[in-house]
């Protein structure tokens, strides 16, 4: 049950990928069998639908392509829920302190490194009690990405970086800018220059870091910060773009 995703970002690999804010499997699927390198199941601003994404988690299984989930908030009891449908890598919205990033950790923790409860001999994650050992194994394979989406993250984000256990910081653009005054202003120079040095003091914690961007142009400036979890898009807004521009035309 090795974590490709984490292993790859752990060496330090770029690893780039898709959002999947439209709910079903079939989309899922189409996304997993594009050539990304991981699919994100959005539970944030897409549905919190844990049935559906768990028909997604099986979906994207089939592609070898990672699949991932954005939960809509850090609770222990969201975070035990799409541990045991299945998913290995998830991101946390909104992740302010450290204190939340190690609240994070330990609830994707068997005892007694955390508080993850004992079900997963039920779930999906065990193979439904097929996976001997799995609650030994499970605490090192889980991937743990934490939001770092506003100007009190960016405060504390040595102290969120130096905690145990979480593999990656992921930078909210949109957030951030909104938090930092920049709302209807989201290229303004300054944001940029805030969210390069978050990237730097990232990097510098032996963490990945990630980020999502739109165009060729953006993605290869991200690269260049250091970025090497690379949001490209999503698949309402690609979807969007392609009907518009048939009708269109």
């Amino acid at each position: 049950m090795a974590n490709a995703l984490k292993e790859a970002l752990a060496a330090g690999r770029v690893q780039r990928g898709v959002w999947l804010n439209l709910p079903g499997a079939v989309t899922a699927e189409m996304a997993g069998r594009a050539g990304f390198d991981w699919c994100l199941i959005d539970g944030e601003h897409g549905p919190w639908d844990p049935v559906g994404i768990r028909e997604q988690l099986i979906a994207l299984a089939g592609t070898g392509t990672e699949a991932l989930v954005r939960v809509p908030v850090g609770e222990d009891w969201i975070l035990k829920q799409v541990l045991d449908i299945g998913a290995k890598s998830f991101l946390v919205p909104m992740v302010n302190s450290a204190e939340q990033a190690a609240q994070v950790v330990r609830a994707c923790r068997y005892p007694p490194e955390g508080v993850r409860g004992m079900g997963a001999s039920v779930a999906r994650a065990g193979d439904f009690g097929r996976t001997d050992g799995y609650p030994a194994r499970a605490n090192g394979d889980i991937c743990i990405m934490v939001q770092a989406e506003s100007q009190a993250a960016l405060d504390n984000l040595e102290a969120i970086t130096a905690v145990d256990g979480v593999d990656c910081v992921f930078i909210g653009p949109a957030d951030l800018g909104a938090d930092m005054g920049y709302r209807d202003d989201l290229a303004n120079p300054d944001l940029w220059s805030a969210i390069g040095a978050a990237i730097e003091t990232i990097r510098a914690g032996g963490k990945a870091a990630g980020i999502i961007v739109s165009g060729a142009e953006a993605e290869a400036k991200m690269l260049e910060l250091g970025v090497n979890f690379l949001g490209c898009g999503s698949d309402a807004a690609l979807l969007q773009a392609a009907l518009s521009g048939l009708a269109a035309r």
